[in-house]
């Protein structure tokens, strides 16, 4: 048996050892991330929270593959919604958030750290639309909620709004519906995080919308797709003869 003396300095070297090993391994990770570093820290914390507190299960990753540009359409309980998605995912996302939020002192310095598309809340934001677009068709994976703000109702689903299906269109890329069920939410951003939950994302299959390229200024073409896209997610959630409600002057369920 050693004595005190070395017994400590054999335990500090070993724990130094260790340090030295997991500093390695993690900047091994982080060179052969496809993520930057500050993106792959927040990813990580991201990824642990809806794993442990929030107990996330994912039916399956995005059915895209790699450079393939998506718009991805989904129901909204909750502000933490996009972090469920990353999940299914091993790149980068861009949501539209609510300019506001983009500018929180505190949340918008980790919002920005992925790119979302500030968007203003009420009317068309020609600068966020043009910038969805260009993601979308670079390649990139956005993600739009089709009720257009938090759902902090007893509805299954709000009125959608067309301007996510213009968008689809005008971008020529798949569309896959997604599900969220059991988003914490208690009326604050800051009580979700304190909130237990058992949240399931159940991933859809792509959706084309090649036959409709050329009508992207159609109403009636975007109204009818909008439901589409809303009655796929409520596929996804066990609810197929939900009727969805479009946004604006039609009023009723399609």
């Amino acid at each position: 048996m050693l004595p005190p003396a070395e017994t400590k300095m054999l335990a500090v070297g070993v724990l130094a050892v260790m340090g030295v090993v997991l500093t390695l391994v993690i900047v091994r990770a982080l060179r052969h991330s496809p993520y930057r570093p500050a993106q792959s820290i927040v990813l990580a914390w991201a990824r642990i929270t809806t794993r442990i507190l929030w107990r996330a299960r994912v039916s399956g990753p995005l059915p895209i593959p790699p450079g393939q540009g998506a718009v991805i359409v989904s129901n909204h309980r909750c502000p933490f919604d996009p972090a469920f998605m990353t999940l299914a995912v091993d790149r980068i996302m861009h949501w539209m958030v609510a300019k506001e939020y983009c500018e929180h002192p505190l949340m918008g310095l980790v919002l920005r750290i992925f790119e979302p598309i500030p968007t203003n809340r009420g009317g068309v934001d020609t600068a966020a639309t043009k910038l969805t677009i260009r993601y979308a068709q670079q390649g990139e994976i956005v993600g739009l909620f089709p009720e257009g703000r938090l759902n902090t109702t007893r509805q299954f689903m709000l009125p959608g709004r067309p301007g996510v299906a213009m968008i689809a269109l005008r971008s020529r890329v798949p569309v896959i519906p997604c599900y969220i069920e059991g988003s914490p939410y208690n009326g604050t951003t800051l009580g979700c995080l304190l909130m237990p939950a058992k949240v399931r994302l159940v991933v859809g299959l792509p959706i084309d919308l090649s036959p409709y390229y050329d009508r992207d200024n159609d109403r009636e073409v975007l109204e009818d797709l909008t439901a589409r896209f809303m009655r796929e997610i409520a596929a996804l959630a066990g609810r197929p003869d939900y009727e969805p409600v479009v946004a604006g002057h039609r009023q009723k369920p399609l």
